[in-house]
């Protein structure tokens, strides 16, 4: 599987990347399919079937409405936070949904999208079936996909017998792991990110790169803003969790024009402002707001707080073009790292649980925060191995089915985990008794091994110790 590290950091709609981004991918793709030579024509119905993971916390994590989006022909990396909910009401108003786009059928959500809670199909936790129907409701084409997390989405036909990547130019630097990454990295003598680069240049122009990986980072930006200037107390859902990223904010400002006593010199504020960005971006994306993916959604929050942190107060007083650098330095060494755990393990909570999405990114914002305070790259692979190190057996146990408690205050949590875990491995000279290698390879293991009542689900830990009014999905 050849990644790039434009694959890991994608943009699109809370609060899931695996149960929201991933079946409206899937969605458009199928309606795509059915205009492109199938039976678009024909079709006067179509029926959503979620399997696993999906059907167990798929209306929690929005994604019936993230299909109704896809059958439309919305994509996750171009519509509007405002513009999706419009779509649904339409559709839900007059029973019509624009299959591609362009085909009118009928469409009612409470009748078309089915979820076959305590069934799975074989290939992965998050499995779903998409039927186009004709007017008698006989099946004309049917197809399964599986979003096996960060938003990837592969059919049935493609987990079970991969497609050979395309013909590409080989990559200068390939690397399949962690020890052949510091392999290549000791014989050019270049450091992660440029490693990672030279692998892009065989995909992207370098102004494609920055342009895109740029872009990225300004999403990062107004997501917290946005996320530090909602009006609504709580957040949707029955929960009624409550914001806290607009009040922390005021607090922090008030706080910082006392003094640098108080303020953004102290370290404790400093690690209270890293919490506010993880806080804020986290509850954005569970109000269904525009995020990256980094790599995930549920754990989105971490690698923006780490690095909103490297760039106001470690690199606050440079210059616009270092700061640039700074962030593309980041983001290719965080994409790097990132690329060995979609690879090598698995970066899906209904897969592995939330080591591999809360523990994936604070082991990429380790190593991209490492890499800009001048780390060298054994540092910065051993700052991504501490990161991963102290999540692993971490479990996915959202209560209420909702990306709100734990995994927002986890993602606060995890990006001060990151910052300690890369200046760790800063005191030291590189050399340590577990490598990234051996932590990936154990979290794969601890997540074939974790019971899947703890993976996504709802139906253990927190979700079934914590009481909640919540009707049935």
């Amino acid at each position: 599987m050849s990644l790039s590290v434009l694959d890991l950091f994608s943009i699109g709609l809370g609060p899931s990347s695996s149960h929201t981004v991933g079946p409206m991918r899937a969605a458009r793709r199928f309606a795509r399919e059915l205009g492109d030579g199938g039976p678009l024509a024909g079709t006067a119905g179509v029926r959503a079937e979620f399997y696993g993971s999906l059907a167990a916390t798929g209306v929690g994590h929005g994604s019936d409405t993230a299909v109704v989006l896809g059958l439309a022909g919305r994509d996750p990396e171009t519509i509007g936070a405002r513009e999706a909910p419009e779509v649904v009401r339409e559709v839900e108003e007059t029973g019509r949904l624009p299959l591609d786009g362009t085909h009118d059928i009928a469409f009612v959500r409470e009748r078309d999208v089915v979820l076959h809670q305590g069934s799975s199909l074989p290939g992965h936790p998050n499995g779903m079936r998409l039927s186009a129907l004709d007017a008698e409701g006989e099946v004309l084409f049917a197809e399964e996909y599986y979003s096996v997390g960060g938003g990837f989405v592969v059919t049935a036909a493609e987990l079970a017998d991969p497609v050979p990547d395309a013909p590409e130019t080989p990559k200068p630097f390939p690397f399949a792991d962690g020890d052949e990454l510091l392999q290549r990295c000791a014989a050019t003598g270049l450091s992660i990110a440029e490693v990672m680069r030279e692998n892009e240049r065989t995909r992207h122009s370098d102004a494609e790169i920055d342009t895109a990986l740029l872009d990225v980072w300004d999403v990062m930006q107004e997501c917290v803003e946005n996320g530090c200037t909602r009006e609504q107390e709580s957040l949707p859902g029955p929960l009624q969790t409550k914001r806290r990223a607009p009040a922390l904010r005021r607090r922090l400002r008030e706080l910082e024009a006392e003094g640098p006593g108080l303020g953004k010199h102290a370290t404790l504020a400093e690690l209270e402002w890293v919490n506010l960005y993880a806080l804020a971006v986290n509850e954005e994306n569970a109000s269904g707001g525009r995020v990256v993916t980094a790599p995930t959604n549920g754990a989105a929050g971490i690698i923006p707080a780490v690095l909103h942190y490297a760039i106001r107060f470690l690199h606050g007083e440079a210059d616009p073009a270092t700061v640039q650098d700074k962030v593309l330095e980041f983001l290719l060494t965080a994409g790097a790292i990132g690329t060995l755990f979609k690879r090598n393990a698995s970066i899906s909570g209904a897969d592995v649980g939330c080591q591999g999405e809360v523990g994936s990114a604070c082991s990429m914002a380790a190593a991209g925060l490492c890499a800009v305070l001048g780390g060298t790259p054994t540092q910065v692979e051993n700052a991504a191995e501490i990161g991963l190190e102290h999540n692993l057996g971490l479990t996915c146990d959202p209560i209420a089915g909702l990306v709100q408690i734990p995994c927002i205050e986890r993602n606060a949590i995890a990006s001060v985990k990151a910052i300690n875990a890369a200046r760790l491995a800063l005191a030291g000279d590189g050399s340590h008794r577990v490598s990234l290698d051996q932590a990936i390879r154990t979290m794969r293991d601890t997540g074939r091994d974790m019971m899947s009542k703890y993976k996504e689900t709802s139906l253990g830990g927190l979700a079934v110790n914590v009481a909640v009014n919540v009707p049935e999905c």
